[in-house]
């Protein structure tokens, strides 16, 4: 797993290229507030690339998968240290919110894999892996695995993002009257973007959930191995990590430019029709989540503001920017989201288990 990387030299020389035009579309999303921007940014160019030049990609050429697992393990360890000893301390009283997005994880993935099943005619597994209402990485990786068509699951995974952190900031800044989250202005990430002091510790943390990972046959292990290390030491106060935005920002160029080369092939066609099941499926977990919101809400008191912002099937970060700029508790909807993305990781693997969807035993 750890062994040398080694590439031909016309495959270097391309991904040396398409590394330097992600970070060029990274840099220009971030201009323009594109949630996610430096992953999303070199996705976008990556593949634009692979559409307009596909003839001077070399033959057979693949993004070096094992240069990839290092920043995937980054990710991970980035996601895990979100959380903290006071979200752990928050948890028990807020079982009953807690509770009811174990019920929508589940309620929103059937449904979703009934749309891109029965109206959209996808095969059972790329609707399954599709299907997912958080854990993009963790669906890619084990939808590939099972057999999924790659193209078509990464093309819905980020439709699901893009509109998600589209539509909430706007449906919230048409009722506020001011712009909310990223295009408000709002930034949410380490206080000091220069802080190298932990990058050892942080690739420390990543090599041993890799390994962990694959040995405990963890679903998706090199993203949630890394993952569940650094919540364990984060959440019990062991440790305090925070990554550099710099570094956090290089790994999402090149996830971006590693999944946006697998769009070769994509027609028209093809992204067409995954918008518009993407826009049915989007809808669709909105209402599910208000819903669940007006529930609760009645139930708890909770502020319904806070709880619509929680439910959102969209990214920790983005969500907990719009209820900063609606002036809710930030800390609140990360739990939230960052508990979903957990219960998705372990709702997948046992569902797929369950409908005989899981990647073969090697």
């Amino acid at each position: 797993m750890f062994s040398r990387i080694s590439l031909p030299r016309d495959h270097l020389i391309t991904t040396t290229v398409l590394l330097a035009l992600g970070g060029l579309g990274g840099l220009l999303a971030w201009q323009f507030g594109t949630p996610l921007p430096f992953m999303l940014g070199s996705l976008v160019v990556s593949a634009l690339a692979v559409a307009l030049a596909a003839h001077r990609f070399p033959v057979g050429y693949q993004f070096p998968q094992k240069f990839r697992l290092i920043f995937i393990a980054l990710i991970g360890v980035m996601i895990g240290a979100q959380v903290s000893p006071d979200l752990i301390a928050r948890a028990p009283e807020l079982a009953a919110s807690l509770a009811m997005i174990t019920l929508f994880v589940v309620l929103a993935h059937a449904l979703n894999t009934a749309i891109f099943r029965y109206i959209g005619g996808y095969d059972r597994a790329t609707a399954f892996y599709s299907g997912t209402p958080g854990g993009l990485l963790e669906s890619i990786a084990m939808g590939e695995a099972a057999g999924a068509n790659i193209r078509v699951l990464t093309i819905q995974q980020f439709l699901r993002i893009v509109l998600v952190l589209t539509l909430v900031p706007l449906g919230f800044t048409v009722w506020s009257g001011a712009a909310v989250g990223s295009a408000g202005g709002m930034s949410f990430g380490p206080q000091d973007s220069r802080d190298t002091a932990t990058i050892g510790l942080v690739f420390g943390i990543g090599l041993v959930g890799l390994w962990l990972g694959h040995r405990l046959r963890l679903p998706a292990a090199q993203l949630t191995g890394p993952m569940f290390a650094a919540a364990i030491l984060s959440g019990s106060g062991l440790v305090t990590l925070s990554l550099p935005i710099w570094l956090v920002d290089i790994a999402q160029v090149v996830i971006g430019a590693s999944l946006g080369v697998r769009f070769l092939g994509v027609t028209g066609q093809m992204l067409g029709r995954a918008l518009s099941l993407s826009l049915l499926s989007v809808l669709a977990m909105l209402a599910l989540g208000i819903a669940m919101s007006l529930i609760l809400h009645a139930y708890s008191g909770t502020s319904l503001i806070a709880l619509i912002i929680a439910f959102a099937p969209g990214g920790v970060t983005e969500m907990s920017l719009v209820a900063l700029s609606l002036q809710v508790s930030p800390a609140f909807v990360a739990l939230h989201h960052i508990y979903r993305i957990v219960i998705t990781v372990v709702e997948l693997s046992l569902a797929a288990r369950f409908l005989g969807l899981s990647a073969p035993e090697p």
